[in-house]
């Protein structure tokens, strides 16, 4: 089965293999994975004025103001930022985006680990949750070998860049699709990347989204920091077609 569902401003694709699950029982795993996707959205939303997020941001409402479930799910999701920006030596940071705090580079990678963790509750056989490249897998692959997951290459359209084998989790930043959407936190201004595309895998999504967020803008620096991360490994693309990775960076052939 493969859903597609418009959230977050991106479409994300949830392809599943129920195994021996009635049909009415995947799609109700289904139907409650998406409402984890909107619901985090409602949550984090930095284009929304009225979310918790938002208002946070602006000083409209204090932390210990919102409800508590609320509350708490920002301060979870906050920490996560707050180590990813110790990893990282600053090149993750949060507490640099224009307008204040704003965990976007974090949040996307979080939300679809959970939407995934609503279908490993539903014992699905296996699945795949993919949030614009950022994706998590669950279970075992349907192919030989295990998960195997193609990087789009940055300026050769519908070329790979190169094929990663996946445990859990692999996240690509860069501008080639969105412009200049990340921020140099350093400069304090947007960017399409110092590199083409970064590229993570590692044992939790949440935080190979915020380090491949750091790669594409810190290029071989913030490489290296990721290197030295048990479980993390990345590979960049620099804009002049160089390619750099960690020496545990699990590229397969083709």
């Amino acid at each position: 089965m493969v859903h597609v569902e418009p959230v977050m401003g991106t479409m994300v694709t949830i392809t599943i293999d129920g195994g021996g699950l009635a049909a009415e029982d995947v799609d109700a795993a289904v139907v409650e994975a998406c409402a984890e996707l909107h619901r985090a959205d409602r949550v984090f939303s930095t284009w929304t004025a009225w979310s918790p997020m938002s208002r946070l941001r602006r000083g409209a409402v204090r932390l210990d103001q919102l409800p508590d479930d609320v509350a708490a799910e920002i301060s979870s999701v906050l920490a996560l930022c707050w180590d990813a920006r110790r990893a990282t030596d600053g090149w993750f940071d949060p507490w640099a985006m224009p307008g204040g705090v704003d965990p976007t580079g974090l949040v996307k990678g979080w939300a679809i680990e959970q939407a995934m963790g609503v279908l490993d509750k539903a014992s699905m056989a296996s699945a795949v949750v993919n949030g614009g490249g950022d994706i998590v897998v669950h279970g075992d692959s349907p192919e030989p070998g295990g998960w195997r997951i193609g990087v789009q290459h940055p300026w050769r359209r519908g070329a790979l860049a190169c094929v990663v084998a996946v445990d859990h989790a692999v996240a690509t930043s860069g501008g080639y699709e969105r412009g200049t959407h990340l921020v140099d936190p350093r400069r304090g201004v947007r960017t399409a990347g110092a590199v083409a595309s970064a590229t993570v895998t590692g044992p939790s999504l949440a935080v190979a989204d915020a380090l491949a967020t750091a790669v594409a803008v810190g290029a071989d620096e913030a490489l290296a920091l990721v290197g030295g991360l048990p479980g993390y490994e990345a590979y960049l693309i620099g804009h002049d077609g160089r390619e750099i990775s960690t020496p545990g960076f699990p590229s397969v052939p083709a």
